[in-house]
C-alpha cells in the first residue's frame, strides 16, 4: 500500500511539474518571465503553442502513466484557446449615421526590399488617408510616392537615432488637407505625428516599435511605454505601424490599457498573422497593428501580400463621430 501511495504521489508531482514546463513558455507573465529571453519572443506565437500543447496532450493519452499530465495540459490548452478565440469574432457595430470614415495602411517595406509597385498598387486600390511605412528611408518613400503622383500624397520621414539604421516614413492623402508633421524623441526607430488640416482634434501616428531581441528587451519595453502614454492622453488617436508585439505580450496589453484597442481583433481578424510573411499563415504572428482610442469604431481589417518584405501590409477602416474630428 505504501508503494502504491508513493507511486501515486510521484505521478502527481511529475504531472504538475510537466504542466509547469509547458505553461512557462505559453504564459510567462504568470511566472514573471514575460520580459525575459526567450519567453518574450516565444509568447508572440502563443496561439500556435496552444495548438501544439493540445496535440501533445492527445498523444500522451495513449500511455496510462501519462494520462494525468495529459489531462492537465489539455485543460491548460483548452482554457488558453477559449481566452484567445474571441479575437476571431467581431464585436464591431454599425457606424452611427454621419460618422467619418478613415482608412489607415501599414506596410513595413524592409528597408526598401519590398516591391514599391506592389505597395503603390494597394494604396491606389484602397486610397488610405494615411500610410505608415516602417523601415522606409526617404528614397524608398519617394519611390513609392512617384508611382502615385496623380493622387498627390504628401510624404515625411522621421530619422532615427544614430544607434539604429531604420527610418519611419509616412504618406498622407490630400483629402486630409494641410496637415502638419512632426517627429519627437522617445522611440528607437522614430515616429511621426500628423495633426491639423481636416483632422480637427484627431492625431495620426506612424510608429515602429523596437523588436524584443535578446539583448534589447528593455528598448522594446521602452517603446511600448510611449504607446501607453499616447493611449492615456485625451486627443482621438490612431497609431499605425509595426509594433513588434502581439496581444499575447503583457507589455502590449498594458500599453493599450482601457482606452486603446487594436482594430484587427475588434473586427474578427485577431488571429490573422502578418509576420513572417514568407511562412504559412498558421505560423505567423500579428505584430502589425492599427491601434485606436475609444472615440473610434473599428470597421474593417485586411492584409495584403507585398513581394520582397517579411511583413504583410495591413489596411484598416475606422469610423469616428464628426464631433471628434
Amino acid at each position: 500500500m505504501d508503494n502504491e501511495r508513493a507511486w501515486l504521489v510521484r505521478r502527481v508531482v511529475l504531472s504538475v511539474l510537466f504542466l509547469v514546463v509547458v505553461a512557462v513558455p505559453l504564459y510567462p507573465e504568470l511566472f514573471g518571465l514575460d520580459e525575459v529571453t526567450p519567453f518574450a519572443q516565444l509568447v508572440a506565437f502563443r496561439p500556435q503553442g496552444l495548438a501544439v500543447a493540445l496535440v501533445l496532450a492527445l498523444v500522451m493519452l495513449v500511455r496510462r502513466g501519462w494520462r494525468l499530465a495529459a489531462a492537465l495540459v489539455a485543460v491548460l490548452a483548452l482554457t488558453g484557446a477559449a481566452l484567445t478565440a474571441p479575437r476571431q469574432f467581431s464585436d464591431a457595430r454599425p457606424a452611427p449615421a454621419g460618422s467619418r470614415l478613415l482608412t489607415i495602411m501599414v506596410a513595413n517595406v524592409l528597408g526598401g526590399a519590398a516591391d514599391a509597385g506592389a505597395v503603390a498598387e494597394v494604396i491606389r486600390a484602397r486610397r488610405p488617408d494615411l500610410v505608415s511605412l516602417p523601415e522606409a528611408p526617404v528614397d524608398v518613400r519617394e519611390e513609392i510616392r512617384a508611382q502615385l503622383q496623380d493622387l498627390q500624397y504628401k510624404g515625411y520621414t522621421a530619422h532615427p537615432s544614430k544607434a539604429v539604421e531604420s527610418a519611419t516614413s509616412v504618406l498622407v492623402s490630400p483629402s486630409l488637407g494641410p496637415v502638419a508633421f512632426r517627429s519627437e524623441p522617445g522611440t528607437a526607430f522614430g515616429h511621426i505625428i500628423v495633426t491639423g488640416g481636416n483632422l480637427g482634434e484627431i492625431r495620426l501616428i506612424a510608429y515602429h516599435g523596437f523588436p524584443p531581441l535578446p539583448d534589447a528587451v528593455t528598448t522594446w519595453k521602452q517603446d511600448l511605454q510611449v504607446l501607453r502614454r499616447w493611449c492615456s492622453e485625451d486627443p482621438p488617436t490612431i497609431v499605425a505601424g509595426d509594433f513588434n508585439a502581439t496581444l499575447d505580450h503583457a507589455d502590449f496589453r498594458h500599453a493599450l490599457g482601457g482606452n486603446c484597442r487594436s482594430v484587427a481583433p475588434a473586427v474578427g481578424g485577431g488571429l490573422v498573422g502578418t509576420w513572417p510573411a514568407d511562412q504559412p499563415a498558421v505560423v505567423r504572428a500579428q505584430i502589425d497593428h492599427v491601434v485606436v482610442t475609444r472615440q473610434f469604431q473599428p470597421e474593417r481589417f485586411t492584409t495584403y501580400a507585398i513581394p520582397g518584405t517579411d511583413h504583410r501590409a495591413v489596411v484598416a477602416t475606422v469610423a469616428v463621430s464628426m464631433t471628434a474630428g
